[in-house]
């Protein structure tokens, strides 16, 4: 009597096995990478206070988007980045602006629609780029940057040249579809692009729990066998630490990798919004236990690092830095009709 067949081994999955990104080895932060990210963590945050104020005084026109309390997010991610690795974003993109090193007056200009600005004006909050700083721009159609930032890692791999490409969008738009045909691309084709996933809780003005079967969002990527860490948005070194080990993962030719940051925003989805859909007490609630800025700011006290004096005084100098640009942007002339015809045609 024939033996009956064996069962087939079954493959090996390509998925990385999950692990805490924080527990992955990685060398401390030093006493001045500490206080490099507290100092831009603060400018991001006195960047944005002194936009709503401008906004308010009708000097920011159209939609403005606020990254309050999200912070740790990008500066995290920048400081594992590489001179060389491309950013692009959503509508909420101040913030990433200023961490890829973006002058705050040109970013300021921009907001107001001043010819100063990196758009010359003609981007506003939603849209403004700046190749010298490899940011490819905040895109206010949701979830289109996802498969844009996948073009620049597939630019990545062509030319051969080790970057990284960062692309962000947040919880709302992960339901988009075109996410998923970028996923699936990256995948297939092993594109070096980290997925970064800033999941503040509420697209617009619906709660994550309303708007998704899965609230999970870092396993978004399981059925194109992209691995994935869900990451403390709110912790600046935790941030750093994943955003090292997908950078490795990446650069080692292994394809894309996700990050979902469990990050949230105090403020409206933009200036036109009153966020009644959550409490005035669940905000607070995470403002006084996890505030991303106060939270760095007791671990460079408690460990030494700093006293309140050298603390103080990064603060002066980001809000001297911050009048600054505001002052620059108002003084800076509206663009010349004329304007409206540059930049639409590139001969190549």
């Amino acid at each position: 009597m024939a033996k009956p067949a064996k069962t087939p081994a079954k493959p090996a999955s390509k998925r990385a096995p999950r692990k805490k990104a924080s527990a992955k080895a990685k060398p401390a932060d030093t006493p001045e990478q500490l206080l490099e990210y507290y100092e831009q963590m603060l400018l991001i945050r006195r960047f944005e206070e002194k936009a709503g104020q401008l906004y308010g005084m009708g000097l920011i026109g159209g939609f403005c988007h606020l990254y309050i309390g999200q912070e740790a997010v990008v500066v995290g991610m920048q400081a594992a980045s590489n001179e060389g690795d491309s950013v692009i974003t959503s509508y909420r993109d101040h913030g990433h602006m200023l961490a890829c090193g973006m002058d705050p007056k040109g970013v300021m200009a921009e907001l107001t629609g001043r010819r100063g600005g990196y758009s010359s004006g003609k981007g506003g909050s939603m849209h403004m780029f700046s190749r010298e700083k490899n940011f490819y721009g905040g895109h206010g159609i949701v979830g289109a940057q996802m498969p844009l930032g996948t073009g620049l890692a597939f630019a990545h791999k062509y030319k051969e040249d080790g970057g990284v490409a960062h692309a962000y969008c947040g919880d709302g738009a992960i339901n988009q579809g075109q996410v998923y045909e970028a996923f699936n691309m990256a995948s297939l084709w092993k594109l070096p692009v980290i997925y970064v996933i800033e999941n503040n809780k509420y697209g617009m003005g619906t709660s994550i729990e309303r708007a998704s079967a899965v609230v999970e969002l870092v396993d978004r990527g399981k059925s194109f066998a992209i691995p994935g860490e869900q990451v403390n948005g709110m912790d600046v070194s935790e941030v750093r630490a994943a955003a090292e080990m997908a950078s490795d993962w990446c650069r080692a030719g292994k394809g894309p990798f996700i990050l979902e940051m469990k990050t949230y925003r105090y403020r409206g989805h933009s200036m036109s919004d009153p966020a009644k859909y959550r409490s005035k007490e669940e905000v607070s609630k995470v403002r006084q236990e996890t505030d991303p800025i106060d939270t760095l700011r007791e671990r460079i006290l408690g460990s030494g690092v700093a006293d309140e004096v050298k603390l103080k005084e990064l603060d002066r100098e980001v809000k001297v830095l911050v009048t600054a640009a505001a002052e620059f942007a108002q003084q800076s002339p509206e663009p010349e009709t004329s304007e409206l015809f540059t930049d639409i045609l590139l001969e190549a």
